[in-house]
């Protein structure tokens, strides 16, 4: 039997991984992250609803109640504005598009709540992410696996962790189906059986980024121009955080052919248009990199590898560079690859590890943004 914190954000997945855990015999409570207010996000209290509420701590706790387990709640908020929000706006600015869920599972869930488990004798987090934790039995290393249910696959979004964090997490729902949870919660007469899933970032919950970058740091974003692949003005953009790569929506239809974002250049606030040609990219370079399934990288390795979350997994090569970051080159040229997002590297169901996108290169319009 072991002794388990799990993770209550008052969402279905994270009580039926408590449920599983508490039916398992283990010795389990929850715990509910105290992220931000939303004075922190500088809106009126109550004028939305975010995954933060009130009402969220209360349906978590609500859930322990039920499963006869203690409940707490862990206020991360200095931490959160910090390496989440902060990252989020800076990262904007830069002309990059971060993933904030990423950094929250990095720098929260799975590094400060797993510190403040352990010194409290817990040995094991948990959490309702659909993935899997295997050890290889040749090497002794953890690994981390796509979940069953590949639809509800997050495997992407925890390419960060360590074998430290992995060592010490649990994710009870990697080998079931969402139908499944929820049937066990509806089973269980847990109060958010029926809980829609969050779908936008949770500190911008009506998913409008860039007003949000507006009120969070008024006066840094300014108009600037349009340019073509060729570097040659074209018009003027609103902010450079209005913009991502490989959008078309928003540009105005005043060149007589389709255009999209090709990229952005913070350094002198431009933004590139291109034709739908020319944001194919052969190759990229990334940084930060995290392996899981091997140690280090010496030779080229193939793998498939994905840079949005939602994507397919394409082939391609893996070429470790003298400075640490990797060369990703593709079988297939892949469209609007994005600085600041992140490439994940996979062989079959198992994450090799990934990185954080530095540029594109090969673009067909010559743009190395």
């Amino acid at each position: 039997m072991a002794k388990i914190l799990v993770g209550m954000s008052g969402g279905v997945d994270s009580s039926v991984a408590a449920k599983l855990l508490v039916d398992a015999g283990h010795e389990v409570a929850g715990v509910t992250l105290k992220l931000f207010s939303e004075a922190d996000i500088h809106i009126p209290e109550g004028a939305t609803r975010t995954c933060c509420a009130l009402s969220d701590v209360e349906d978590a706790r609500a859930v322990a109640y039920k499963l006869g387990i203690d409940h707490f709640v862990f206020n991360f908020r200095e931490l959160f504005t910090e390496k989440v929000i902060g990252r989020f706006i800076d990262t904007y600015l830069e002309g990059a598009t971060p993933n904030p869920c990423i950094d929250c599972n990095r720098f929260i869930k799975f590094d400060k709540l797993i510190e403040r488990a352990l010194l409290l004798g817990y040995d094991y987090v948990a959490t309702g992410h659909y993935s899997i934790i295997t050890t290889d039995p040749a090497s002794g290393r953890y690994l981390l696996e796509r979940g069953t249910d590949l639809s509800k696959d997050q495997s992407y979004v925890l390419y960060a962790l360590t074998q430290e964090q992995l060592a010490h997490t649990l994710f009870p729902l990697g080998g079931m189906d969402k139908i499944s949870v929820r049937r066990i919660a509806e089973e269980a007469g847990l109060v958010n059986a029926r809980k829609p899933d969050s779908q936008d970032i949770c500190f911008v919950p009506d998913g409008d980024y860039s007003s949000f970058i507006d009120r969070m740091a008024p006066g840094r974003v300014q108009g600037g121009k349009f340019i073509d692949t060729a570097g040659t003005e074209i018009g003027e953009h609103r902010g450079i955080t209005r913009y991502t790569i490989g959008q078309r929506r928003g540009i105005a239809a005043a060149f007589g052919k389709p255009m999209y974002v090709a990229a952005k250049n913070a350094a002198d606030n431009t933004v590139t248009l291109g034709e739908n040609h020319e944001l194919l990219a052969g190759s990229l370079i990334a940084s930060d990199i995290n392996l899981i399934s091997i140690d280090s990288l010496r030779n080229p390795l193939r793998v498939t590898a994905k840079i949005r979350y939602n994507q397919t997994e394409q082939d391609a090569v893996l070429y470790p560079l003298d400075n640490g970051e990797m060369r990703v080159v593709f079988a297939q040229a892949q469209r609007a690859v994005a600085p600041g997002q992140a490439v994940v590297f996979y062989s079959g169901n198992t994450v090799v590890g990934g990185g954080t996108i530095v540029r594109a290169e090969g673009l067909h319009g010559g743009i190395q943004a």
